[in-house]
């Protein structure tokens, strides 16, 4: 096996782990769990960890390279309209790539899914060439994300109640694992051209303003169009006797994941290829290693989404109807927030994004903090989300408080965590999100008859707000320790400067006793 790969399959395990420990144990103390549910569930977390590992050394080889490459080529022409024209294709391509969009565009009901995903392309291709812009121009991000987020505060007063959660969910799903890689590679490339002091900083912050897109689209599209009853179908658990039944289960349900995947990358790849025709920016050695990194990506993703949907979705479907069905259903508060916490690690483009931060920040944020950070953001939002599921608590109360105190932080915090910060909340409403926690919210709201449009959507959206706090926090945290260095360096400099004094005094003393 590829060392390299190898390597990347253990990262996943260990990130995986946890989950399914978390599962089995909820099987053994509060939902007792059928014995071939629960072999559907570990054949669907083998599926999660082999594909993980895949596509993150995929997304290293093809993703990361193409993005950075076309950035590095936009930074070379000061041609406005030209520069807006290959953000707004590559965004829209991209984000109709994505295949968490299409999990989403089919909940949503009275919309067509082709109606609701254009709308959100579009979105998402229009703000990804303003933040390219922004980069080029040196524009605060601070200052475009605080007009941004009172302006979707406003514009989400004037839509159906029952619209809302849904547009903020599809900020989150947007950023998947396949726009994320490229997204965040093409920022490196912009900023690596211009060499000036705020560069590393400004090359964050693309992710940020490509979610915001979606929702104010979305929100837009909302104004004209009702939701009816909601038309979702609850993932059902496979009904399975034998190992071969187990794996014939697998088997069936990998066709659809082979279809969609492939039309995902298709674009992907003729943006490669014409890239390459126009640019010879890569070598042939190169070339040949994007090729190998799209199938990887293939074979990661394929694997990926089936292990997830066909293992993990029906149990956490399961898990949130049986404990919201019992008398002590509060306990699912704390459950929620303790699977959010590790959740967040199984996530294939939180990784790309850590090792990213790492990189341009030469350690001084080290992958192991973002982690640390994004899990405790990540657990108090699916704590929320299950507190909304229970109590029917309007996305409103929570979102509105949140992003006041996201855009206040941000103007005291380095301008490198900003952008930082808002690109996590993208990033880590991921596929985990929406097909294990969702489910799980919506199997919670099914058992306390809740209103599933109201109350079970509306998870992306809080797990995408509270990143956002708790980046910022650890950057005001880094801020006050860099300012403790420099002020112990300056006493230290000051104490070795009076000692220097007082050791030429004692000199000249001593010379003028020998003279």
């Amino acid at each position: 096996m590829n060392q390299k790969l190898k390597e990347k399959i253990l990262e996943s395990l260990s990130a995986v782990l946890p989950i399914t420990g978390i599962v089995l144990l909820l099987s053994i103390l509060l939902v007792p769990i059928e014995l071939g549910t629960m072999v559907m569930f570990i054949m669907g977390a083998l599926l999660l960890v082999v594909g993980m590992g895949f596509f993150q050394l995929g997304a290293e080889m093809s993703m990361t390279p193409l993005g950075e490459g076309i950035g590095v080529q936009i930074s070379k022409t000061r041609h406005i309209p030209l520069i807006f024209i290959i953000g707004f294709s590559m965004g829209v391509i991209i984000t109709i790539s994505e295949p968490d969009l299409q999990v989403l565009a089919s909940q949503v009901p009275s919309i067509p899914n082709l109606t609701l995903i254009l709308t959100v392309a579009v979105g998402v291709g229009i703000f990804l060439a303003v933040a390219i812009l922004r980069i080029l121009f040196q524009i605060s991000l601070s200052t475009i994300l605080i007009l941004l987020y009172t302006a979707l505060i406003g514009v989400s007063f004037l839509v159906s109640r029952d619209f809302l959660a849904v547009a903020f969910d599809s900020g989150g799903v947007t950023t998947g694992p396949m726009t994320v890689p490229f997204i965040m590679a093409m920022g490196v490339g912009l900023a690596s051209v211009r060499g000036d002091k705020n560069a590393s900083s400004d090359s964050f912050g693309l992710v940020a303003l490509s979610s915001v897109g979606p929702i104010l689209a979305v929100l837009l599209l909302g104004m004209f169009f009702t939701t009816g009853e909601t038309a979702y179908s609850a993932a059902t658990v496979a009904d399975v006797s034998t190992t071969r039944d187990v794996i014939k289960e697998f088997l069936f349900n990998m066709p659809p994941y082979v279809r969609e995947v492939l039309i995902s990358l298709i674009p992907v790849a003729v943006v490669f290829l014409f890239f390459q025709m126009f640019t010879h920016r890569y070598p042939q050695r190169q070339v040949k290693r994007v090729i190998v990194g799209f199938s990887y990506t293939y074979i990661g993703l394929v694997l990926f989404l089936c292990g997830v949907n066909v293992g993990f979705a029906p149990v956490g479907s399961l898990l949130g109807n049986e404990i919201a069905s019992e008398s002590w259903r509060w306990l699912l508060v704390p459950i929620g927030m303790l699977i959010g916490y590790y959740i967040v690690k199984a996530e294939p483009a939180i990784q790309v994004l850590n090792r990213q931060v790492e990189s341009v920040t030469n350690g001084s944020v080290s992958a192991k903090a973002m982690n640390r950070c994004m899990s405790l953001g990540v657990s108090a939002s699916v704590g929320l989300s299950i507190l909304r599921v229970l109590t029917g608590l309007p996305i409103h109360w929570i979102l509105i408080p949140g992003y006041v105190i996201a855009m206040v932080l941000s103007r005291f915090v380095p301008k490198m965590f900003v952008g930082i910060a808002f690109d996590s909340g993208g990033v880590a409403s991921g596929p985990m999100t929406t097909t294990f926690l969702l489910p799980l919210s919506i199997g919670a709201c099914n058992a306390v008859g809740g209103n599933l449009m109201t109350d079970a959507f509306g998870v992306v959206a809080l797990v995408a707000l509270t990143p956002l706090i708790a980046i910022q926090l650890m950057g005001v945290l880094y801020q006050y320790r860099l300012k403790t260095t420099e002020k112990d360096v300056v006493q230290e400099m000051d104490i070795l400067s009076s000692m220097d004094v007082i050791f030429e005094f004692e000199e000249g003393d001593e010379d003028d006793g020998n003279a």
